[in-house]
């Protein structure tokens, strides 16, 4: 293991992998993922948010929020009664184990003697993707779990950034309030409507909103979930174009049934978020009921569809999940991808509404079973 060599950013303790494509810092606290910075042909793009506070600008905020960037790991995946939101592992510090210039290897150990996750984040030459695989041993029971990646959209026109998905079997905007105007909060979805397109959303004041174009003109903090059409053989993804290019998040169903889409622009603003968390987007792929934590998962709110909310952890099998996280450089004008495919192994191509592809070098089969 080299040494970490650890420097201050954005207020956090940090390490960092890097290659020709790809420069990712990392904290040990909560391992949050960013800066990530991809290298393009011209210039360089990092996607990712950091929260519009640093680490110690705010006293008494739960960890969560006081490292709040880029992508965590969550498990399980909202609140519990047991611990802190989203566990431990987006809170508490990662212990490093192995650490390369191009892999970072860490551990969390839970309150037993043998329970602990293993994540291994790494970039690979040539590909301006990041990897991850979180090993779960010594776990036992039903839990929720997901990915956290907060993309900062901020700077960019109103409806310039272009998101879309895998062809869908279910979606629906989060059930109950999500935002509570006694704390201050805004939303513009109406709670629990189901719906079949990004670009027609049912609001609260009896409209239709279309969340395919993003930042939104109005300050609002919205939670919708999608589900994609696919077996545990099927690669799902899901995407946001902006001129220059395009990121994307890949999976496999059966490992993240559903994505989770955190619409963040300004609807909050209590401590911290003072109205200053503008034009993020998170595009969380889960294996939860929304965000409504490990009780409300446990359920099964949604097994008469088929879709899995929680995943049965046995103490005695390692349990791999994988995710990428990838940028495909494009043209300024490509505009919302229409879908994905995978032309040979270790490519990707994209293909958006007018027929126009853009390719680029991704190992794509990290994720399949």
């Amino acid at each position: 293991m080299t040494d970490l060599n650890l420097e201050t950013v954005h207020g956090e303790p940090s390490l960092c992998i890097s290659n020709d494509c790809v420069t990712a810092w990392m904290t040990l606290r909560g391992n949050h993922i960013a800066p990530i910075t991809f290298h393009l042909e011209a210039t360089d793009i990092s996607p990712y948010s950091l929260a519009p506070w640093a680490s110690g600008e705010h006293s008494n905020i739960d960890a969560i929020l006081d490292v709040l960037r880029g992508d965590f790991w969550c498990l399980p995946f909202g609140e519990h009664s047991d611990g802190p939101t989203h566990g431990k592992s987006a809170s508490e510090k990662w212990a490093p184990v192995d650490i390369t210039p191009t892999s970072a290897h860490l551990r969390l150990r839970f309150n037993t003697d043998t329970a602990q996750i293993d994540k291994v984040i790494s970039v690979r030459e040539g590909q301006r993707a990041l990897f991850q695989e979180f090993t779960m041993s010594g776990l036992e029971g039903e839990f929720s779990y997901g990915t956290h990646p907060i993309l900062d959209l901020s700077t960019y026109p109103a409806g310039a950034a272009r998101i879309s998905s895998g062809p869908l079997r279910w979606a629906s905007v989060v059930t109950g309030i999500f935002s509570d105007p006694a704390l201050g909060e805004h939303q513009i979805l109406t709670p629990g409507a189901p719906f079949d397109d990004l670009a027609s959303i049912p609001t609260l004041n009896g409209g239709a909103a279309d969340m395919s174009r993003y930042p939104t003109a109005s300050k609002h903090e919205d939670l919708v979930m999608l589900t994609q059409v696919g077996d545990n053989r099927a690669l799902a993804w899901t995407a946001v174009s902006v001129p220059g290019f395009a990121w994307l998040a890949l999976k496999n169903v059966h490992d993240f049934p559903s994505t989770l889409l955190w619409l963040s622009n300004g609807g909050r603003t209590q401590i911290p978020w003072d109205g200053k968390h503008v034009g993020r987007l998170g595009v969380e792929d889960v294996c939860s009921y929304f965000h409504r934590g490990l009780e409300e998962s446990r359920k099964n709110h949604l097994s008469h569809l088929g879709i899995a909310t929680t995943r049965n952890f046995d103490a005695h099998v390692k349990t791999t999940l994988r995710t990428v996280q990838a940028v495909i450089q494009t043209p300024q004008d490509f505009g919302l991808i229409a879908s994905v495919e995978t032309p040979r192994e270790g490519h990707i191509r994209i293909i958006n509404e007018h027929g126009l592809h853009a390719e680029a070098q991704i190992d794509w089969q990290f994720v399949m079973p």
